[in-house]
């Protein structure tokens, strides 16, 4: 079976001090980029990948390989829902938000940091 993931784009964006405070939506671009490109490192079988944005970078465009959502408010509440409406199927949120990992564990899904996806730093 596929594992859903699920990237908290805006804790995992702010997790590197690279300037993207400047163009969040351009961040959020590269990461979704990077996604598409290199997949999530050492995931074992087929993933199916959801980047969850919200604010300044609502509107970043899905690509093949990677699905964007833009919460309409909260991205917390967001990728909380996704993780919900997928019971019985390996989930996987990526973020280092506490109380969003709470959250989604609540619903039966597996937690991870940003450096799942972006490597070492």
């Amino acid at each position: 079976m596929t594992t859903l993931v699920i990237i908290d784009a805006a804790n995992v964006i702010g997790s590197v001090p690279d300037g993207w405070w400047r163009d969040r939506r351009g961040a959020a671009e590269r990461l979704r980029d990077r996604l598409a490109r290199d997949g999530v490192p050492g995931a074992e079988g087929p993933v199916e990948i959801v980047l969850v944005v919200e604010g300044a970078a609502r509107g970043v465009e899905s690509v093949p390989g990677v699905r964007v959502e833009s919460a309409p408010g909260s991205g917390d509440d967001r990728i909380t829902e996704l993780a919900a409406e997928a019971p019985g199927r390996d989930r996987l949120v990526v973020t280092a938000d506490r109380e969003l990992r709470r959250r989604v564990r609540e619903s039966g899904a597996e937690v991870a940091g940003p450096r799942t996806v972006l490597g070492p730093s």
